[in-house]
């Protein structure tokens, strides 16, 4: 798997180079800022990118503003956004456009090597990988609203499955069985109006009714 990085930490960028290699993915690229990331994109197309949020030359989105364009350029190409505190907006940014092949996640999660690899896999595969304390801010933001016709166990599994989790991880994750997980994701469909289609596409529109409120 082809990887291209930015993060304008030489450390923190040379420590994912390390990890990267170790696990089986090929650096093509890592870069300091968000112009030399789309260079990057365009010269070798990879099949993932990893990038911080913040990078020179303002520290503010210019990361997040580079995937945003190698989303609509190369949508073939799937982005995991690194952040180093939650900003519940880039998460929604990212997420307004298409839910496949995109991840946000805190740095803090690089630390848990085996689960920071599993998300990296999961986005390259076209699957989702949203961090934990953001989905948290996001059930507290939305406790009023729509979403209020889902019971408690409910909210747990579709803000696990916001996180790109399928019914087994789900499972797993909650300690209870795939065919209770079943019933619960069938339910969350109805209780949000989610007409009767193809199971994932319905898992990605119960995901965006999640993030939207």
């Amino acid at each position: 798997m082809r990887v291209v990085i930015a993060e304008d930490s030489v450390l923190l960028r040379e420590g994912l180079v390390r990890l990267l290699g170790v696990n089986g993915f090929e650096v093509v690229e890592a870069v300091g800022d968000g112009e030399q990331l789309v260079d990057a994109v365009q010269r070798y197309e990879p099949d993932l990118v990893i990038a911080d949020v913040r990078m020179p030359p303002t520290y503010t989105s210019e990361g997040l503003q580079a995937t945003l364009t190698i989303r609509e350029r190369w949508p073939a190409v799937a982005v995991l956004v690194l952040s180093q505190y939650v900003e519940e907006r880039y998460a929604s940014d990212l997420l307004s456009r298409e839910t496949s092949g995109v991840g946000y996640l805190l740095k803090d999660r690089i630390a848990d090597v085996v689960e920071f690899v599993d998300a990296l896999r999961r986005v390259a595969a076209g699957g989702t990988a949203l961090d934990p304390e953001v989905v948290a801010q996001i059930l507290v933001r939305n406790r009023q609203r729509p979403l209020e016709r889902l019971t408690a166990r409910e909210r747990e599994v579709l803000a696990i499955m916001s996180e790109g989790r399928s019914n087994s991880g789900i499972a797993a994750a909650l300690v209870v069985s795939e065919s209770a997980v079943a019933k619960h994701v069938n339910s969350i469909f109805t209780k949000l109006d989610l007409a009767t289609a193809d199971s994932d596409h319905r898992r990605v529109l119960a995901v965006l009714r999640f993030l939207n409120g």
